[in-house]
């Protein structure tokens, strides 16, 4: 149950917007995305820059539920985007979004365990996402921020647990080079991760945070996979 400050708490505007209907983001799943405004990166790649810069929204919360109470039976899940979601406390959305009987898929740079713990705890959360950023010491330089070591923390709990998530990186050789990502799955076969690894590629946009362009696609023969099932994603 809600508290009252939970309640209220639905009532700020903090979605950017909605995205009412995909096939793509929650495989097997028809689903809705709310994107969350802010974001506590700032990766260089990343286009929706708009939300990250955005510190109130056009929607509420309250506004995504009655939406969600029109598709009901129609869709499967709701699928929690931004920005970043976590930077929010979306416990209390989570909460009614479960009511209404839907799944619910976090997509997330992982760097607030606290909060993603609790979310686990009470049931909230189905599927999470996980934007693995790039290796230690390259982390900074394109994220600019430097908590490398709390998304490594919460990748360690959900496999530890058994939770069932992905990770994804994505790939503009400017930013990261065969030898980054080969960095990058030795240290995700050390913390035991067996799961699908998606690279998927650098989406050129007429704007990101970084003012980046697309580069040379990686030699895909330089990879290895050291036994992991890696997929590429455009």
């Amino acid at each position: 149950m809600n508290t009252i400050k939970e309640l209220n708490s639905l009532n700020q505007k903090i979605v950017y917007d909605l995205t009412k209907f995909t096939t793509t983001d929650y495989v097997g799943q028809l689903s809705c995305i709310i994107w969350f405004v802010s974001c506590n990166f700032r990766c260089l790649y990343c286009y929706n820059d708009n939300i990250v810069y955005t510190k109130e929204g056009k929607y509420s919360q309250n506004d995504i539920l009655d939406f969600l109470k029109t598709r009901v039976g129609l869709l499967d899940s709701v699928v929690l985007s931004g920005g970043e979601a976590t930077v929010h406390n979306v416990i209390p959305i989570c909460k009614e979004i479960k009511k209404l009987g839907f799944k619910i898929k976090l997509d997330t740079n992982a760097t607030n365990l606290k909060q993603i713990k609790e979310l686990i705890n009470l049931n909230l959360l189905d599927y999470i996402a996980i934007d693995f950023k790039a290796p230690k010491y390259k982390f900074k330089e394109l994220t600019c921020v430097s908590i490398y070591d709390n998304s490594i923390k919460t990748i360690q709990y959900l496999i530890n647990i058994g939770f069932n998530f992905e990770l994804r990186s994505t790939i503009n050789s400017a930013l990261l080079d065969e030898n980054d990502i080969n960095e990058m799955i030795k240290i995700i076969k050390e913390l035991n991760y067996k799961n699908i690894y998606y690279l998927q590629n650098f989406l050129e946009t007429p704007s990101n945070i970084g003012n980046i362009s697309k580069a040379q696609d990686i030699d895909k023969s330089k990879i290895n996979s050291l036994d992991l099932i890696i997929q590429y994603r455009n």
